[in-house]
């Protein structure tokens, strides 16, 4: 995982393999997050793009570590949610470049973005929860909610299907498509315009916006 910046848009790499949520994935990117967040509230990072180096953009949950820990499964998808409801209710712009394959929990990260940049000719958007019988969480459910139409909802929940770039810009999975060596750049141009924008402010706006979704994916007590 690595962080640059371009100009005063933070670039967050996941990585060249699977990138799959393992605890200590989840740990790293939080990390990351903190500094970017840090850096927003002092005017110095104004958006923040995910990307990956490898035909993964992420695969998603970390299913061998679940196989290995299932005591622990309440735990690990308490933190996968609070990943999801964290990127959503960033407090400056965000833009997932979904270089390659984005399975599951990855494609629910993707959907936590403001905006998607997919590759046009490579990879494939999916929630394979039905192919997989492994059904929804409520909080997973309302996030993909929150983002998609009733249309594209049931297109991409309910089926398993796998999305290339064009089909998932033709149903608003994604806001667009890109070619080779050109989402993340695409993904960078979506939010050069909207630098600028007052933190703490934005970060209201979200959490009113998606206010049932975090709530779903907040623990219940």
């Amino acid at each position: 995982m690595k962080l640059t910046y371009d100009d005063q848009i933070a670039v967050l790499d996941l990585g060249d393999d699977e990138n799959r949520f393992s605890p200590d994935f989840l740990d790293e990117i939080n990390a990351v997050l903190d500094e970017v967040v840090a850096a927003g509230a002092e005017g110095r990072a104004h958006g923040l793009v995910t990307t990956a180096g490898g035909k993964f953009y992420t695969n998603g949950l970390d299913l061998d570590w679940l196989m290995a820990n299932g005591d622990r499964t309440d735990w690990y998808v308490g933190r996968v949610h609070a990943l999801l409801a964290r990127v959503l209710t960033l407090p400056m712009p965000t833009a997932a470049a979904v270089v390659g394959h984005a399975f599951g929990a990855g494609a629910m990260l993707a959907i936590a973005h403001d905006f998607r940049v997919m590759r046009a000719d490579r990879g494939f958007f999916c929630f394979p929860e039905v192919d997989i019988r492994i059904p929804f969480t409520p909080g997973m459910a309302a996030l993909i909610q929150a983002k998609l139409t009733p249309a594209a909802q049931v297109a991409s929940m309910t089926t398993g299907r796998r999305f290339g770039g064009q089909d998932a810009a033709a149903v608003g999975i994604v806001d667009s498509t890109a070619g080779e060596g050109a989402v993340t750049p695409a993904a960078l141009d979506l939010l050069r315009p909207l630098s600028g924008k007052d933190p703490g402010t934005l970060g209201a706006i979200k959490a009113t916006m998606f206010g049932p979704a975090v709530a779903a994916l907040q623990p219940a007590h």
